[in-house]
């Protein structure tokens, strides 16, 4: 009796393909990563963020290591993890290259504030994690940001905004219960 739903017999091009799709499937919040210093001011949409340990706050972001990006954010090594709420939709697809506007006018548009050794911080953001990547892993295409938090602002309110089949959804923030 066969496998179907191994991928070890597959060309790679169609267990490549299959991944894709099935990473389709996973919903994630959709957050807007922001570097200053050095090497340079840029912002990049992702959404591949998670929660690593909170003893020391720390979360991890996976960056492809072919983008133009990669060497700003790694010679800065300072970032700010920026959890978008649902009416930034257009603000997301500016940071994911999916607009014309530079990457200057990005961050002249009027939603930010200048955090910690001076990385934008998106002023009204859900949660916007500022910190030091302290450490740095190459897995095949990307690059994993161990991002140690240094200093967190939270919002009470506000909708998500999170990413699923290839599209942006707003995320209704559920009514308290009285």
């Amino acid at each position: 009796m066969s496998d179907t739903s191994s991928t070890n017999t597959l060309p790679v091009s169609d267990a490549r393909k299959d991944f894709r799709q099935a990473m389709a499937h996973l919903s994630a919040a959709v957050n807007v990563i922001t570097t200053a210093g050095p090497f340079g001011r840029c912002g990049i949409t992702a959404s591949a963020v998670c929660s690593v340990t909170d003893t020391p706050p720390t979360l991890l972001v996976c960056l492809n290591r072919s983008s133009a990006m990669h060497a700003a954010f790694a010679g800065n090594g300072r970032v700010c993890v920026n959890v978008l709420p649902g009416e930034h939709e257009l603000l997301a697809k500016h940071f994911a290259g999916l607009t014309q506007l530079p990457m200057d006018a990005r961050f002249d548009l009027p939603f930010w504030d200048e955090g910690e050794h001076g990385v934008p911080v998106l002023r009204d953001a859900l949660a916007s994690l500022q910190g030091e990547i302290v450490e740095l892993k190459d897995i095949g295409s990307h690059s994993v940001m161990f991002v140690k938090a240094t200093h967190i602002r939270l919002r009470s309110d506000g909708d998500g905004l999170v990413y699923f089949a290839r599209n942006f959804h707003r995320l209704a923030r559920p009514c308290a219960v009285a």
